[in-house]
């Protein structure tokens, strides 16, 4: 009687089989897919994770995070193993996350730090390295000084704190930011804005660091129309391919590049390990969310200019050099 009611309750559990046959499962939720590169990371991580035997289960927020939360807590009544998110506010999901530890769940902040959450594991490159890149090249192509602009991402994204702390770290103290300014929701469209105000007050603006690409993209576009474009240094940071393009066209100096599909791939691995309860081997840093100390597996990004475009993008098949190469002369 005692093996019948064993088999009952498994099969009330809705697995039939043993727990250590049963695929991990992994609930992804993503703030949005309105940059470029998050559309690469699920696919990667997706990919990895199936072929490691694991379920993935993705959401996307589109942007809000009264969704966002909504969709952890559908994770969470689910039971998934893990949850995996990229947060679009650092300090929101802060308490729905902490429920998910509570159930049982490990819980994975992926590229952008939840804040006094706990999470069992925080994966990202080193966002203030990358604002040292951007201030690195700026203090390198405008030797003499002069005005600059920060377009930025959202308050909300502690990323956008970090990468700010790293390129103050590193500005020279010639180079006088004269204008900043934040994109809510990393809304592309409100670079353009933003810069088409800062122009109109500061003409002859020196150098522009953009929080991403993306912004990058809109504030090139308001510099031509002003016809300052390739006359004004901009940097940004993801490697997009309008971006690699420009910076062969001579449009934009540098993009820090973060190699995403080794993010999307270590972060399902580590995922599937902490589903399986296994050791985070090679996860040797902590980071301070405000409350706990988070394992970090902390990755490097790169500054990626035209010398060593074909080196880096190229021939790390991140974009073809058909399409980099798609509006220069050869």
């Amino acid at each position: 009687m005692v093996g019948c009611r064993d088999a009952v309750a498994e099969m009330e559990k809705g697995t039939g089989q043993d727990e250590s046959e049963r695929p991990v499962t992994i609930g992804l939720s993503i703030d949005s897919f309105v940059i470029e590169r998050w559309i690469r990371d699920r696919d990667v991580f997706v990919s990895t994770a199936k072929d490691l035997g694991a379920e993935v289960n993705v959401q996307n927020a589109n942007g809000d995070v009264n969704e966002q939360i909504e969709q952890i807590k559908y994770f969470i009544k689910k039971q998934m193993d893990v949850i995996v998110v990229v947060a679009g506010d650092s300090e929101a999901l802060s308490d729905v996350l902490k429920k998910a530890k509570d159930a049982g769940i490990k819980t994975v902040s992926y590229d952008r730090l939840i804040k006094n959450a706990g999470a069992d594991m925080y994966i990202s490159f080193n966002n203030e390295e990358v604002g040292r890149l951007m201030a690195e090249s700026l203090n390198q192509n405008i030797p003499e000084g002069g005005k600059i602009f920060m377009i930025q991402g959202p308050e909300t994204d502690n990323n956008v704190r970090l990468i700010r702390d790293g390129f103050d770290s590193k500005i020279n103290n010639n180079l006088q930011v004269v204008y900043e300014n934040n994109c809510d929701g990393w809304l592309a469209e409100n670079a353009y804005t933003h810069a088409k105000e800062a122009l109109e007050a500061h003409p002859d603006v020196k150098g522009i660091m953009c929080g991403n690409d993306d912004l990058a993209t809109q504030v090139f576009r308001a510099l031509s129309e002003d016809r300052l474009a390739g006359k004004v240094y901009l940097v940004g940071q993801d490697g997009d391919l309008m971006a690699c393009q420009r910076i062969m066209e001579g449009t934009q100096t540098m993009t820090a590049f973060k190699y995403v599909e080794e993010e999307a791939r270590l972060g399902a691995e580590y995922a599937v390990k902490l589903g399986k309860g296994e050791p985070l081997e090679g996860v040797n840093k902590t980071i301070y969310d405000g409350t706990y100390e988070v394992p970090y597996l902390e990755l490097k990004p790169v500054a990626v200019n035209k010398g060593n475009m074909d080196s880096v993008i190229i021939k790390g098949g991140f974009h073809s050099k058909e399409d980099v190469y798609l509006n220069v002369k050869q």
